[in-house]
């Protein structure tokens, strides 16, 4: 039996022993470390691991016996999964196309080893880019009054498709806090990190009227208090006086963009880890 590349993914109380302890284990079942990674966090106390490795063993039995001997002692949060299955992605998207479009191409290129079963919007702005990739499109438009029943239809795709991950590349909706608290950890949000200091429309205009020197983004696990969520990843680049709102709005998106790309192979490859309001995020 040829092996297997697996990631095991763990956080608890940090205390003396846990790193001798899942290193033996995984020596005493025959796994091969590829790449290991911790860090204990003194403000909080916890402990975090990431360890990829190789086994023989099937991955139901590496759980059962890793759940018996190692995490019941130390009352982790853990994760055993298979490193090949690619991780099934849903994007929701609005009519800014620089996000989705970005993620297309690098699932497309393999630069995301992600599968995109399905791709959801309020409107048809991104159809033709989604259906040229060979993407089933489902258009839900969205009111006030059917938010609900839309939210009902985003489920019922979630369940068909069996995905691991939605990301809202730019969907201009707010999730209800009951929905938000279905997907928490497993979703995620991109936004101009202008919040809280520029919210509403236009955010790049205000950003100009006032003369901002810093421009950027954020990715961030979707909560029921918005943009608020664990912070994944962030990037800023500088500008001046010289730029029009048209300008900082291409520098933001390019931003954007590379930002959510960055939390996506991140989250995808279990290296981001919850840690209570904020996250641990091995790279």
């Amino acid at each position: 039996m040829s092996d297997t590349h697996y990631i095991l993914t763990l956080s608890c109380a940090d205390r003396h022993g846990i790193v001798a302890r899942v290193t033996g284990f995984l020596a005493e079942h025959g796994g091969f470390i590829v790449e290991s990674t911790q860090f204990g966090d003194a403000s909080t106390r916890q402990f975090f691991m990431r360890v990829q490795f190789r086994a023989a063993s099937e991955r139901d039995v590496l759980c059962q016996q890793f759940q018996s001997s190692v995490a019941e002692q130390f009352a982790m949060v853990w994760e055993i999964v298979d490193a090949s299955v690619r991780p099934r992605v849903l994007i929701l998207v609005s009519k800014q196309l620089h996000c989705i479009n970005d993620l297309l191409y690098r699932a497309r290129t393999d630069r995301l080893k992600i599968d995109i079963p399905a791709v959801i919007s309020n409107h048809n702005d991104a159809r033709g880019i989604v259906e040229w990739s060979g993407i089933p499109y489902h258009h839900f438009p969205t009111t006030p009054d059917n938010k609900p029943e839309v939210e009902q239809q985003i489920r019922a795709v979630i369940e068909a498709e069996r995905i691991d991950l939605v990301v809202l590349a730019r969907y201009m909706q707010i999730l209800s806090p009951a929905f938000c608290e279905e997907l928490r950890g497993r979703a995620i949000n991109i936004h101009h990190s202008f919040l809280p200091s520029f919210k509403g429309a236009k955010p790049y205009h205000q950003a100009h009227a006032r003369g901002v020197k810093l421009i950027g983004a954020t990715a961030h696990f979707v909560t029921d208090d918005l943009d608020e969520g664990p912070i994944i990843d962030q990037e800023v680049q500088r500008v001046d006086h010289s730029y029009t709102p048209g300008a900082l709005a291409e520098v933001g998106q390019d931003i954007e963009a590379l930002v959510l790309a960055r939390a996506v192979q991140y989250v995808t490859e279990q290296r981001v880890l919850l840690n209570a309001h904020k996250t641990v995020v091995f790279k």
